[in-house]
């Protein structure tokens, strides 16, 4: 009798599993591709000519603007033409930087809401770099294409799925580079690891870990206007993903031989938020979109996996994550640095007592430096000195920024693209869909609309 009421429940649910496709998980929910405009071809790989000075006009200076613009004036091959901010005197003491470095004043805009479109408009300009709030971010950056600039945007570039493919079809269309400004590839531990990686020291990439964990209570009242809590406030999903996922990606070939297929988000309630809100207010907010933590699991066409977090809210130590999982070894940076190996997998060259080896914990520190000095990233070895000395985060801003001139200036492919851009955005648009969705599995669009097997792994390129 038992056994006769299981089958009959089991029936049951098979059959509502099978007319209710929303039940089932096995088929992830559809997103749109749109058709690529006519005439438009795809930006894998793009080089533009070279640009022997690459002039350079500033979009946004308040907290990030004016340490970009400083940068600047240390690599080889600028010339800062103009600056601009809605606050025209955070434009106008910008001047001082150019001055204290012997530098030419820029021209200056700002006071009105669309002041930057002048800048956007002359034609002295090749490279318009924007770093205002992050709404402002795609339509400034589509007009400035339009306008026959490149562009670097501050992270994150695009807010939506509607602005991640805007600004793919104009970059398509108007053959302009549309580099987002993630700076975390650059750190020293990620290049060595990615170089490693690349050099086969993990054997095969199985999955990669991310996050941004940032508890930014004390940065709340800095933001001009409260645009991000504001934006916290009115949205979910992971709306910060950028620099955990760019590295993770990166290990992976995204759209270089693998791409995304699928993720799942879920979050938490949201608490700190709203009491934040509350504290500094008065009013308790009606609604908070944002959970103080949100998780995406994402599946690739090569059966590999991610996993990254976003947790602005709580009193948890900042941490990227940064995992890297292979068939022959480990990787990870937070909350400690270290590589653990297969035994056989490190050459005694490589690594002193490569014998001692194993795979349940860390190599020691001395390994770790002597493997680091063997694998350190090229571009480490080329402008790492320099990049301590001016700064930016430990000096992954000035080699984010130096890369990007140098490529500029000797026709190369941008180390990030505009799909790189897609990807790494796509998190808070479809994590969104996910989570109002009962955490369902969500299709990642193929932003490249077919060309993502075109380039075999991804490599920084360079002059011969």
């Amino acid at each position: 009798m038992k056994l006769h009421r299981f089958l009959a429940g089991t029936l049951a649910m098979a059959i509502v599993l099978a007319s209710c496709p929303e039940a089932s998980a096995a088929e992830p929910i559809k997103t749109h591709v749109p058709s690529r405009p006519a005439g438009a071809t795809d930006m894998v790989a793009f080089a533009a000519p070279a640009i022997d000075t690459v002039r350079v006009g500033f979009i946004g200076l308040g907290m990030r603007g004016p340490g970009a613009v400083e940068r600047f004036t240390h690599i080889p091959g600028t010339k800062i033409m103009a600056l601009c901010d809605i606050e025209k005197d955070r434009a106008e003491k910008c001047q001082d930087i150019l001055t204290r470095q012997g530098l030419p004043k820029a021209t200056v805009y700002g006071g009105k809401e669309d002041s930057w479109k002048a800048l956007c408009d002359r034609d002295d300009i090749d490279l318009v770099y924007i770093a205002t709030d992050w709404v402002h971010h795609a339509p400034m950056a589509k007009y400035a294409m339009e306008k026959g600039k490149h562009v670097a945007i501050e992270v994150p570039a695009a807010m939506s799925l509607d602005e991640i493919w805007d600004l793919i079809d104009t970059s398509e269309r108007t053959r302009r580079h549309c580099m987002m400004l993630e700076n975390c590839v650059y750190d020293s531990f990620e290049l060595n690891t990615l170089n490693m990686a690349q050099q086969g020291l993990f054997g095969e990439v199985l999955h990669t870990e991310g996050a941004y964990i940032h508890n930014l209570e004390e940065f709340w009242p800095y933001y001009w206007n409260n645009w991000r809590m504001d934006f916290n406030q009115k949205h979910k999903g992971d709306i910060y993903a950028t620099h955990g996922t760019g590295p993770a990606c990166q290990l992976l070939d995204m759209h270089r031989g693998d791409r995304m297929t699928t993720l799942v988000a879920m979050d938490t309630k949201a608490v700190n938020g709203p009491a934040y809100i509350e504290k500094t207010t008065g009013k308790k907010p009606e609604t908070f979109a944002n959970g103080d933590h949100t998780m995406t699991i994402i599946k690739t066409a090569n059966g590999k996996t991610m996993q990254i977090q976003h947790d602005v809210m709580t009193p948890r130590p900042y941490n990227r994550m940064y995992q890297l999982t292979g068939t022959k070894g480990f990787a990870n940076k937070y909350p400690t640095e270290g590589y653990s190996f297969a035994p056989e997998q490190i050459a005694k060259d490589a690594v002193p007592d490569h014998e001692n080896l194993n795979a349940h914990g860390f190599i020691t520190d001395e390994q770790r430096k002597a493997l680091t000095e063997r694998y350190t990233h090229p571009i480490i070895k080329e402008v790492g000195e320099v990049a301590k000395k001016v700064g930016g985060h430990g000096g992954m801003d000035y080699i984010m920024d130096y890369r990007l001139v140098y490529c500029l200036r000797n026709g190369l492919p941008l180390d990030m693209d505009v799909y790189d851009m897609a990807e790494w955005c796509c998190l808070g648009p479809l994590g969104a869909i996910s989570i109002d969705n009962g955490s369902a599995p969500v299709e990642v669009p193929d932003f490249t609309r077919g060309a993502w097997q075109k380039v075999k792994g991804y490599r920084h390129a360079y002059k011969k």
